[in-house]
């Protein structure tokens, strides 16, 4: 065949799409095992992190069974439902199911006597999914920590949510108000010296923190039944 001629080119053109496209399967079935690993050390990693046990990534598979006691999933009325798996539970596709079909997983641990309830939380930014956990002491009312992340949001705006300074703020503070309403942590500019239930936001990022303002407090009162039964024993 020319190798000048038109044909050739196309004829070659589509033998290395498909080459390449072959190749790119083969390494993503093939690395399959290996990501999914990482994405559960990453998970078990984050969870650590609001209870303050910071690990390596490698090393959270280790460390999480020395530290999380219980991994609970939650019917919607806060019952466990012995059936379903927390640490299997995917958020963004509860979030697609009517609230009484919903699962709601939470995992207990237990650092030097002390024991915390971990809360996963996913919600919306400004651009995309932002996620995370929140780790309350036993009074199910005081923050021990918090971790979050997101899928889109603008560097050095929105994006300021993973950083240590920004998380930090939530430490101490409360979730329930005087009168024992849950009313979350607000993210507001100037919050930060308003009491027990804000920290200060980010400058020139006012929908990200609406976002986690609302995802704190949407996701928490979802477990209001199972904190009632647990402040009652």
């Amino acid at each position: 065949m020319n190798r000048e001629s038109n044909s050739y080119t196309f004829i070659f053109a589509i033998g290395m799409v498909v080459i390449v496209a072959f190749l790119l399967a083969f390494a993503s079935t093939s690395l399959k095992d290996r990501q999914g690993e990482n994405v559960e050390k990453e998970k078990m990693q984050n969870i650590l992190k609001t209870i303050g046990v910071d690990v390596e990534r490698d090393a959270a598979k280790e460390k999480y069974g020395d530290y999380i006691k219980e991994e609970l999933s939650l019917n919607a009325d806060g019952s466990v439902d012995e059936n379903s798996e927390a640490f299997e539970i995917d958020l963004n596709r509860e979030l697609k199911l009517p609230v009484e079909e919903q699962h709601f997983p939470i995992y207990i641990a237990e650092v030097e006597g002390e024991k915390f309830y971990i809360v996963p939380l996913r919600g919306a930014g400004l651009w995309n999914a932002i996620w995370g956990y929140v780790s309350l002491k036993e009074d199910l009312n005081t923050i021990e920590g918090v971790n979050f992340d997101h899928a889109g949001e603008t560097p050095g705006l929105g994006a300021e949510i993973t950083t240590s300074w920004f998380q930090a703020q939530f430490e101490g503070k409360k979730i329930f108000d005087e009168n024992d309403e849950l009313v979350g942590v607000t993210v507001a500019k100037g919050s930060g010296t308003k009491g027990d239930n804000a920290v200060d936001a980010i400058s020139g990022a006012t929908i990200t923190g609406d976002g986690v303002t609302a995802m704190i407090k949407e996701r928490l009162s979802h477990y209001l039944p199972y904190f009632k039964k647990e402040r009652t024993q």
